[in-house]
Parts: structure tokens; sequence; C-alpha cells
């Protein structure tokens, strides 16, 4: 994530009108703090190290995952959630290249610790359960959203660590949708989702 925001400062500091997107996993596992969130509030026993992340939301474990980055210039007089949406287009036009058919989430409470627990309406979810959560940092005319397309989910450490129940029905993953999908494959897709949005080599 430190190489994610010196994406964003070399694209400020260029005046980079293109859009950049990146794809990584997490080893060991950890949990990545929203940057307006307590570490006091998060300090476990479990031995998950914490980090913060530049960009907002709720707290999240990356553990079996694909985590994506995105940077942009931000358009002229757009919001937040309009600029969450564009990214979220690109994510399901790439899943649907690999026949998985996405769509927007609806809003879930907020009153929750857990990020995949929560949806804003722009997030991406497979038969109405969340799949994909993203949140968003911007600066000096410029955005970084970070996003994690979970793999599979250890509900069982979610709970211990959050301390609060996760539904089954609220959340899937990509074990349960396709477990034969290659990572390789599912990134070439996103590559091509994103430079269809975005019109981007």
């Amino acid at each position: 994530m430190e190489l994610d925001l010196k994406m964003l400062e070399e694209a400020i500091l260029n005046q980079s009108q293109d859009a950049y997107v990146r794809f990584y996993n997490w080893s060991p596992k950890c949990i990545s703090l929203g940057k307006n969130q307590s570490f006091e509030d998060f300090y476990n026993d479990l031995g998950i190290d914490i980090v913060r992340r530049p960009t907002g939301g709720r707290a999240l474990l990356h553990d079996k995952e694909l985590t994506y980055c995105f940077v942009s210039p931000i358009k002229k007089e757009q919001s937040v959630i309009d600029s969450y949406k564009d990214i979220s287009d690109a994510l399901i036009l790439g899943f649907k290249k690999l026949g998985i058919d996405l769509c927007y989430a609806g809003e879930r409470s907020k009153n929750l610790r857990y990020c995949m627990n929560i949806s804003c309406g722009a997030d991406v979810s497979y038969m109405g359960k969340k799949l994909i959560g993203s949140a968003q940092f911007r600066s000096r005319g410029y955005l970084l959203q970070h996003g994690s397309i979970l793999y599979d989910l250890d509900l069982n450490l979610v709970e211990k660590f959050f301390k609060q129940k996760v539904s089954k029905e609220s959340i899937t993953t990509l074990n349960q949708i396709n477990p034969n999908l290659k990572q390789n494959d599912l990134i070439e897709a996103l590559k091509l989702g994103f430079k269809e949005k975005f019109e981007t080599s």
C-alpha cells in the first residue's frame, strides 16, 4: 500500500492524465484500517498485524483475496460515489469477460466494524451478495481506490477479530462462484475491463 501511495504521488507530480491499476496478494495475512480508524480499537492477541491504509472505509482482513489499486485524475465535479461507480463498472466489465455477471450491491448498515458487512450501494455483488469491498482517498485532483476481491473467507477468524456476526447470506467469494478460476485469468480479464471503461492502454 506504500507503493500505491507512491503511484498516486507520482501521478500528481507528473500531472498524469492516465489511469493506473495494479493487483497484488498479501502474505502474511493482516488487518488494514481506514485512515480515520484507531489502532487501539483493533488491538488483538491473535498474532495478526495491523496496518493503516491511505484510503477510508472500515477495517478489513487481508487474507485469501486479490487486492486492486486504481489511481486516476478526478473528472470535473465528479463525486466520490460517481467515481466509485466508474471503477465498479470496470470491475463488472472484467468479470463479465469470465462469464460472471456482477452488479451493484444494495445499501447495508454502516454501524458495523467489518468492511464486507457494509455496502454504500456502489459496491460490487454477485446475486445480491457482496464480493468486493472498496475505499477511496482523494488528493490534489487525483484519487486512489483500494479494493478487496475475496477468494475465500475465514468466517470464524473474522468474527473472532471483529467481535460481530458475519452473515453467509450477505457475502460471497470467488471460490463459491467458480472454484476453478485461475488468478492470472482473473487479472487479465480485469485489466481488459479497466481498459474498456477508462479507454487507456
